[in-house]
């Protein structure tokens, strides 16, 4: 996970915006307050259904033939996290010399609307650091979990802070080795963490303490709501195995051990119906499990799907994701997997340790190096329908798509807005 090639990105320096769009929009925007969710935002990490597949249709997939349309470009530090859009607003973080920032930008020409800056190490530990965790929209509070610890609670028009937690300090959870990766989740009243052992439940409104399920290092990826027979649960992929947990009260409702090398479980769960699907790098690969006798049993377990910290995504009961290590990136690449039996359809190693999100049933994938592919997500061959080179750096992030606009970025910072609209 060397990352010698790459310095930091300047998070003050300027936005370079696309002057043909959006000019009256921005005045527009900027002078009322957020309207209604609509449809295609994507207010979360992994999006309004929490599996890495948006609602949106406006968009072409030969969209990259010729010169890609790029919007808009903005810098704002170094880190990993991805994007939340929401009421067109685009929100993101990065870090500076050691200091986070929440960003606000206008999702149709990239004018600055807020940020908000907090005191919080760059960290880098065998890569370049930053923050992970995706800042999460719900009404008019964008939530923001950093690295180590800090929850911050932000006024979505502004970013005022309306209320802020040290959780390190409160609760006395112990930090894992890269840090607090896992995207906050709105479940009813209550912000649910993956921090601690099984996982973390703050008050949304004022951050009390509603449940901590132990100290413990937590694993990186983010909860996930489920229902099976009936029973609503919060799967938690913790350092030591996916945990499930009551929603209201953090009590252990089951657990499957996952060991890995040095707990690097990151990726999401993938529910589908009464069974779910984990998977990790280190060797480990990936497993189906069944969960309808409410104890979790091994289906399949092989390596044709190694997750590190990206999440695959479930389609037409194929799993399409981004299988190897930020450490073997020229072993890595885009695989098809048969859910149901585990068995490796294909895979396309030109895109190495890149990341994907997808529409209806295209894939919309980053290649590490900057490659911008738009393509068919078909079990039986890799059809690329249109792509693109759109930037440099390393390009580790899950891409988002919004309205007809896909939002990508590098590890150093770099952001653009790509226009995918017919």
């Amino acid at each position: 996970m060397d990352d010698k090639g790459f310095s930091s990105w300047r998070a003050g320096s300027k936005i370079h915006m696309n002057v043909q769009f959006g000019l009256l929009t921005a005045i527009l925007l900027g002078a009322a307050g957020p309207a209604s969710m609509e449809a295609h935002d994507w207010p979360r990490w992994r999006g309004p259904d929490l599996n890495g597949i948006s609602r949106d249709t406006n968009w072409s997939s030969k969209a990259l033939d010729g010169e890609p349309r790029i919007l808009w470009r903005a810098k704002i530090g170094t880190g990993f996290s991805s994007f939340a859009v929401a009421d067109g607003r685009v929100f993101t973080s990065g870090n500076e010399g050691n200091t986070d920032t929440v960003f606000c930008f206008d999702a149709a020409t990239g004018r600055e609307i807020w940020k908000q800056s907090y005191a919080e190490p760059l960290d880098p530990h065998n890569y370049v650091g930053g923050p992970s965790s995706t800042p999460t929209v719900d009404a008019d509070t964008v939530f923001q979990l950093s690295r180590k610890g800090q929850m911050l609670a932000l006024d979505v028009r502004t970013g005022a802070i309306k209320w802020r937690k040290n959780l390190t300090n409160e609760t006395g959870v112990a930090v894992p080795q890269w840090g607090f990766g896992g995207s906050p989740l709105v479940h009813g009243d209550h912000l649910i963490l993956n921090v601690g052992k099984h996982g973390t439940a703050l008050n949304k409104t004022d951050g009390a303490l509603a449940w901590i399920t132990g100290t413990n290092a937590s694993g990186y990826s983010s909860p996930l709501p489920f229902e099976i027979n009936g029973k609503k649960g919060l799967a938690i992929f913790a350092a030591k195995g996916i945990a499930a947990v009551s929603p209201a009260t953090g009590e252990l409702q089951w657990t499957y051990p996952w060991e890995t090398l040095y707990d690097i479980n990151a990726s999401d769960p993938i529910f589908d119906g009464s069974r779910v699907f984990i998977t990790s790098d280190a060797g480990r690969g990936g497993a189906l499990l069944d969960v309808s006798s409410g104890q979790p049993e091994r289906v399949w377990a092989n390596r044709n799907m190694g997750n590190q910290f990206h999440s695959s995504v479930l389609i037409n009961g194929h799993l399409y994701g981004i299988s190897g290590s930020a450490g073997k990136s020229a072993e890595s690449g885009l695989h098809c997997v048969e859910l149901a039996t585990g068995k490796l359809m294909w895979m396309e190693k030109s895109l190495m340790f890149g990341a994907l999100t997808a529409a209806g049933e295209r894939l919309i994938v980053i290649g590490e190096t900057g490659e911008l592919v738009l393509a068919e997500a078909n079990p039986t061959k890799f059809v690329a329908t249109s792509r693109a080179h759109v930037m440099g750096g390393r390009c580790w992030t899950t891409p988002v798509i919004a309205h007809g606009k896909v939002y990508v970025r590098n590890s150093r910072g770099d952001v653009i807005c790509v226009d995918l609209r017919p």
